[in-house]
């Protein structure tokens, strides 16, 4: 795996009031608007719940090129370290941050630090994708930071996906508990399990993130049954 997909995968996985538009949904309208409700209601509390974090794998193409590995995200307040590892090429790096300051470790010449994690992974990698938003698509929230988003929901209530900033999210859910209906996930089941990210863009690569988490922290997982009651 090149640095240069290290690099990219990092600012993929790296990947209030936000304008939402409700579109293309298998849902009446009384239900598509008891789903928005919830939806509200659940990103209400999760964000309420700040110190989370993830283990999974990953996989990313960016035009031609492409390569995988595995992922430690842990996020503490406003502050974050996102690890990416290749087992088998024994690379990896870590990029840590909050408001104001980031550092990425590494790379060849050593760590670079700056301001803005964004501007930091461009200034090194020559990629620039928000660093912010990712940390809400991951736990299936709109972005604060990534402008008016729209979303769809599927045939149980959750959100199925959300296109913002350019990108498109696609979710995969755990199964619902037994009883069925929109009130039957509790606790980590309202976490997504699986999600596929791509980059659509008018000029410039294409992109393509899939993220699988094999792991919500404890944290997480008591903030989502907050969030589903």
């Amino acid at each position: 795996m090149s640095l240069r997909f290290l690099a990219v995968a990092a600012c993929a996985v790296l990947l209030v009031a936000c304008t939402s538009r409700p579109v293309r949904s298998p849902l009446p309208p009384e239900l598509l608007a008891a789903a928005e409700a919830r939806q509200l209601a659940r990103e209400q509390a999760l964000r309420a719940q700040p110190d989370w974090g993830l283990q999974g794998r990953i996989a990313m193409s960016v035009d031609r090129n492409g390569g995988s590995g595995r992922v430690d995200w842990r996020q503490d307040g406003h502050a974050f370290t996102v690890e990416l590892s290749a087992p088998v090429t024994r690379q990896g790096w870590r990029l840590s941050g909050g408001p104001g300051w980031a550092q990425l470790d590494g790379l060849d010449d050593g760590p670079r630090s700056g301001a803005d994690a964004s501007e930091l992974l461009y200034d090194a990698t020559g990629w620039l994708i928000p660093v912010e938003a990712l940390g809400d698509w991951v736990r299936g929230l709109r972005a604060q930071a990534a402008g008016p988003a729209e979303v769809e929901y599927g045939a149980d209530g959750r959100l199925q996906r959300l296109s913002q900033g350019g990108w498109q999210i696609d979710y995969s859910w755990p199964p619902v508990e037994a009883g069925g209906g929109m009130e039957a996930d509790r606790g980590a089941s309202v976490l997504p399990r699986r999600i596929d990210a791509r980059r659509e863009a008018v000029s410039g690569p294409q992109a393509r993130v899939r993220l699988v988490v094999d792991h919500w922290n404890l944290s997480m997982e008591a903030s989502a049954g907050a969030a589903s009651r």
